[in-house]
């Protein structure tokens, strides 16, 4: 196996003292507002477009002003980073050489056919495809590279087919603003081949969700309103005009999201009204379009519930009653209240049951314990269970659960660090493992070059905060390496110690490359969670700080050998450290940050406000929310002192994170730090919260990351 030389391709200098000396400086207008009797200033306030609503559908609506800021800072970064042009060449040719150019995920059959998508040599998107489950000719339902052909974003919502298999409902956002609109296509046979038909209809600004009618002839969605927010659901009968579409649910309540998908069963779809503490749900009986939306249980404070269907019951996973860590609850489906509640899993602490569907015969559940996963099966008959897991310390394990309810078979993915993702068919009858597919690195690897381990550090409270590492074998032990750490730590996401093929590109050259599992996930339970959000979001800060710290104790690392890096809410980590921590870090790498945390939680018009005060609590309501945000919030909290290199990226059209707070960020801190740095801006003019769409332009945006963190921390003798 070829290894790649350690010391990575520069130019000598990182970049001339004329470019590091002029940066671009953003005007600084004066812009004030007195809140809880506090005056918060903000002299790059201007750089939030007043018709941030209208950029998101349209990018060239942008003022000129902001405009030529944010061009500007580009040719800024892109100046910058001229010397590592050849290691990105090298770095994404690497990323590509370890991808299948040709590449097809496993099939998954629903009555006559099986569905799957694939990617044709040098495709950027995905085809969706069905043969006969018998065998036969393919079919390209739709071809993603010949719809995005000439958009400069293309990102697929959903490719569903309709209970008939005649109709396929498609989505599609072509700006990154992440508004869809849906397509409809008609497959039908023609001399003994299937054939396609477009439709006229087209239905505008959804979140891309399309669930079919039982009898194929309409289908339901969720429209987003003019403030981005999922807000309605609508019914729409094919052959018709959205404007005939009929209204079957609405939200009033700015802070809940609505969310809806098809239960496993087939015979309903549910209705999500949710926020970050709570949810209710509704049934739609997609048997009976005049049936009118069904309310489970009322919504409480604090509680949450998901429900899956078989026969005449209920089954709820919901930390009702104390189940900090859910409990799975079976109710009958005439009276599927809290009153009817029985226990069918019960409550064990520590024990998270993350997921979880129904089948015929059995009840499948994804459950985690000391931060690994693991899946269990129950008989639904005779209550039996067994397990899935397996011995590494650090794994990823998934569940695609497919098209079909009677069936007893179950799809699931596991992969390590080390070793790439294996896809098996699993007989939950005969408890028999079929590997269906195993994940193909075409230039080479071999899982025992690599060490994958599971560390402990301790927080400053006391906390034992997981870490995630994977580092080649031939690595010298006690050598201080170049270290890429990531986090993120919010919303209850746990992140998975998954494989992938990109990160080898810093392994092979010395990186360890670790997972910071800090409190603000679920990686240790519910609690994890809870100790991370709120008055406790400072343990998060803490927690990533005190990795780096054990990771240097420990002699996998040295001060100002780590790149740190995270993204969104991870992004907020990013600024957050910097501003606490720079000596530990020779670079930080923030993907769309979030950093504007105080005056995006005082904007009560933004999309994502209201909903997330239950996330970091509501400064314009709250006194003592307002205080402690303030006393985190990275933009609010840059000091006079040095800073590590930063990248910072951004997407124009995100409805997530606005471009102007990471442009806003990174100006505040040019102007107030007095030495390193440098600090660079790339925003992606032709995308939002996700980046680049294609699969290939994708890996231009992770070189230019990997690139930055080589240079950083490992720069040439």
């Amino acid at each position: 196996m070829n290894i790649i030389p350690k010391k990575p391709i520069l130019a000598r200098k990182h970049q001339s003292d004329a470019a590091l000396k002029n940066p671009p400086r953003p005007e600084r207008r004066a812009h004030t507002a007195i809140v809880h009797g506090i005056t918060l200033e903000d002299d790059y306030a201007w750089l939030r477009a007043d018709n941030w609503q209208e950029v998101l559908r349209d990018p060239l609506a942008l003022p000129a002003d902001i405009r030529t800021h944010i061009e500007a800072e580009n040719a800024y970064a892109d100046a910058i980073l001229k010397p590592t042009k050849a290691l990105q060449k090298q770095l994404l040719k690497e990323m590509r050489d370890r991808m299948e150019d040709e590449d097809t995920d496993p099939p998954l059959p629903d009555g006559p056919f099986v569905y799957y998508e694939r990617y044709r040599q040098n495709g950027q998107h995905e085809l969706t495809c069905r043969t006969s489950r018998n065998g036969g000719p393919e079919t390209i339902l739709l071809d993603g590279d010949a719809k995005a052909k000439g958009k400069a974003f293309f990102d697929m919502g959903a490719a569903d087919h309709s209970p008939d298999h005649s109709m396929l409902a498609w989505s599609v956002d072509d700006k990154g603003s992440e508004l869809y609109n849906i397509r409809l296509r008609q497959i039908y046979v023609a001399n003994g081949r299937e054939k396609l038909r477009d439709l006229s209809d087209v239905i505008e600004e959804t979140d891309g969700t399309a669930i079919w009618s039982a009898d194929s002839t309409a289908f339901y969605y969720v429209w987003v309103d003019a403030g981005h927010r999922p807000a309605r659901i609508f019914r729409h009968v094919v052959g018709t005009p959205q404007s005939a579409d009929v209204l079957i649910f609405e939200e009033h309540d700015p802070g809940l999201f609505i969310h809806l998908r098809k239960l496993q069963a087939g015979r309903f779809a549910l209705i999500s009204v949710h926020d970050h503490d709570s949810s209710r749900c509704h049934l739609i009986d997609l048997h009976q379009a005049d049936a009118p939306v069904r309310l489970i249980e009322k919504r409480r404070e604090g509680v949450r519930y998901d429900v899956e269907h078989r026969g005449d019951q209920l089954y709820l996973r919901t930390n009702d009653s104390g189940a900090s860590d859910f409990r799975i609850a079976v109710a009958p489906l005439s009276a599927p209240g809290k009153e009817n509640w029985v226990d069918y899993i019960a409550h064990k602490p520590g024990r998270m049951i993350v997921t979880g569907t129904v089948f015929e015969d059995y009840l499948v559940r994804m459950e985690r314990e000391d931060g690994l996963p693991r899946i269990v099966i129950t008989d639904a008959t005779s209550g039996a269970e067994h397990s899935i897991a397996f011995p590494e310390e650090a794994y990823s394990l998934s569940l695609d659960v497919g098209h079909e309810y009677a069936t007893h078979t179950l799809r699931f993915t596991y992969s390590s660090m080390s070793t790439p993702r294996e896809t098996y068919d699993y007989n939950m009858q005969s408890r028999a493992r079929t590997l269906v597919k195993r994940q193909v690195v075409p230039s080479g690897h071999d899982p025992k070059d690599y060490v994958t381990r599971r560390l402990h550090a301790r927080a400053p409270d006391g906390e034992m905060i997981p870490v995630s590492i994977v580092y080649r074998a031939d690595r010298v032990a006690g050598s201080a390496s170049p270290l890429l750490l990531y986090g993120y730590g919010a919303y209850g996401h746990a992140i998975p110690a998954a494989f992938s093929t990109s990160c080898l590109s810093l392994v092979d050259r010395g990186f360890v490359y670790a997972i910071a599992h800090i409190r603000g996930g679920t990686d240790k339970g519910w609690h994890w969670y809870e100790d991370g959000k709120l008055a406790h979001k400072p343990n998060s800060f803490g927690d990533f700080i005190a990795v780096a710290r054990h990771l240097i104790s420990e002699g996998y690392t040295a001060p100002g050998r780590i790149v740190a890096h995270g993204g969104s809410a991870g992004g907020m980590l990013m600024g957050a450290v910097a501003n606490l921590a720079p000596e530990l870090f020779a670079a930080i790498i923030a993907d769309v940050p979030f950093v504007d945390v105080l005056n995006t939680m005082l904007d009560a018009k933004l999309p994502l406000t209201p909903p997330e005060w239950l996330e970091w609590g509501n400064p314009l309501a709250d006194p003592t929310a307002f205080a402690c945000i303030a006393a985190y919030s990275p933009y609010d909290n840059i000091k006079a002192q040095n800073y590590p290199a930063i990248l910072a990226l951004s997407g124009l059209c995100d409805p997530r994170v606005t471009y102007w707070e990471p442009t806003k960020w990174v100006a505040k801190l040019r102007e107030r730090m007095t030495g390193g740095g440098p600090i660079l801006l790339k925003t992606n003019m032709d995308a939002g919260h996700g980046g680049a769409s294609g699969r290939f332009d994708a890996l231009e945006e992770k070189a230019i990351d990997y690139a930055f963190a080589i240079s950083r921390a490992m720069p040439p003798e």
